[in-house]
């Protein structure tokens, strides 16, 4: 399985490969502006060997699901949206539609998301992980159809599914609660047989914890792998969705077991969270591209104030963000603060 996937940007190379002409002839890169795309959470980009960005996300009516590309990062920001779904009239994928996750997965465009019933109440937080499927090798014009239900050990609440290959073996990590753990959701991994079916057990790589993981909710969700300099870094959501919500951080060595939890070490304090002092709150749910020189390139959503009325998750503004980050000197990815709104430099 060697086709590319989009929140786990493991293949530095492959997006090398793609680099756009204006990039090759030393022309100047589009400016990228912040917000990048407004009203658009839980942001998804990668680069496709085809040369074009794609992005998707979710959007404040959670009730579809959107894809738009570009051939450049500052061209999302006007690029045409197209609705690929909709919410089903009723059943489990009538209500929420949250956080789609499009992967190319031998040769088929697969699109992840979250969905719960419709009718209100308690029952609408069902959630549960399907996947829709493109007949074409266009995502953008192909016809898309329900392909199922993501199965795992326990029916319970599941989220956040990203997928990735590392050393020729694609998985999936995602978010879940695990009955007899009171949190809201954990971490999980496990090889795939199908976009649909586990190839081997999962495994549990992190529970929430630590203060700055607990902050409302007991939450770890959002999972994103990088893999950069000898390890895998898997960035992941933490606490409420409100100007709590920031990013934690596990890291294994590349060439390790990573189905081995005790590979996996966890950052004792966040990795990226929010900035009175740029006015941004709550960054996370992110996902990695590379610009049009090949830069690592962080994308991630946050809102421009702190204060909301009533549950953030039904505030609409979450918007799409970008930023680059560096290296540290013994190869660690440092994310910095969130940039201010405006032209990023």
């Amino acid at each position: 399985m060697t086709d590319f996937t989009r929140r786990a940007f493991v293949a530095g190379a492959t997006a090398l490969a793609a680099t756009p002409a204006l990039a090759k002839k030393g022309a100047a890169v589009p400016a990228i502006v912040n917000p990048v795309v407004r009203q658009r959470a839980d942001a998804q980009v990668f680069r496709h060997t085809d040369g074009w960005y794609y992005m998707t996300g979710s959007v404040p009516e959670y009730d579809r699901l959107v894809l738009r590309r570009s051939k450049t990062l500052e061209g999302l920001s006007t690029a045409t949206e197209r609705v690929l779904w909709r919410h089903e009239k009723s059943g489990p994928m009538s209500g929420f539609l949250w956080a789609p996750e499009l992967h190319l997965i031998d040769g088929r465009w697969i699109m992840y998301f979250a969905a719960g019933p419709s009718g209100g109440g308690e029952d609408v937080f069902r959630i549960r992980t399907y996947a829709v499927a493109c007949d074409g090798k266009d995502p953008m014009t192909g016809a898309w159809s329900v392909l199922g239900q993501l199965q795992t050990a326990w029916d319970s609440f599941t989220l956040d599914s990203t997928s990735f290959v590392h050393k020729g073996t694609r998985y999936l990590a995602w978010a879940q609660r695990e009955p007899g753990i009171e949190t809201n959701s954990n971490l999980y991994l496990a090889p795939l047989a199908t976009p649909l079916t586990l190839a081997a057990k999962q495994v549990r790589l992190t529970v929430p914890t630590l203060d700055w993981e607990v902050r409302g909710f007991k939450v770890a969700e959002a999972p994103a792998v990088l893999e950069r300099n000898g390890r895998l870094f898997m960035t992941y959501s933490a606490s409420a969705t409100d100007d709590r919500y920031c990013m934690g951080m596990l890291t294994a060595p590349a060439d390790g077991d990573i189905m081995d939890a005790a590979n996996w070490t966890k950052s004792p304090v966040p990795v990226f969270q929010s900035s009175p002092a740029h006015k941004v709150f709550g960054p996370g749910h992110n996902s990695f591209t590379t610009d049009e020189r090949g830069r690592d390139v962080l994308v991630y959503h946050a809102r421009d104030y702190a204060k909301i009325s009533g549950d953030p998750l039904f505030d609409p503004n979450r918007h799409t963000r970008m930023q680059r980050f560096r290296y540290a000197a013994d190869g660690t990815p440092v994310f910095g603060e969130p940039v201010a709104n405006g032209r990023l430099l």
